[in-house]
């Protein structure tokens, strides 16, 4: 099997993901899923979620280079990069991974600020004298 690229993407993360057959590795930015998240068992999962919904997670080796945004939208970058790549690399798991929302890019994204406010909604304190 040839290598599968897919690009994810989540607020201003962008993960850029290589899938091939092997034996389960996850490489993220040159370190292993482990010690990239750390103890975030819960984002672990995330990432892993569109290879437990296949039943792949056992027979694909991953290499991923994730840039901008922190480590939680750059795990979510990283999950919809997968989900790409498994969908481009067998038409049955498009099936599998649509329902479940995994092949939806997040588009939610920070508001811009507006001029005249403190935030992007947030007003000034109104004073009356």
């Amino acid at each position: 099997m040839a290598t599968i690229y897919a690009t994810g993407k989540r607020k201003t993360a962008i993960a850029k993901v290589w899938l091939k057959s092997g034996s389960g590795k996850i490489s993220v930015n040159g370190i292993d899923l482990n010690t990239w998240l750390g103890g975030h068992e819960s984002i672990k999962l995330k990432v892993v979620q569109p290879l437990l919904v296949t039943k792949q997670e056992t027979s694909m080796d991953i290499r991923a280079i994730t840039l901008g945004g922190g480590y939680s939208a750059q795990a979510e970058a990283l999950r919809h990069g997968i989900s790409k790549a498994l969908a481009a690399m067998d038409v049955d798991f498009r099936a599998l991974l649509k329902p479940k929302g995994l092949l939806t890019r997040d588009s939610r994204s920070v508001e811009r600020k507006k001029y005249g406010r403190r935030k992007a909604r947030r007003s000034p304190q109104f004073s009356k004298r």
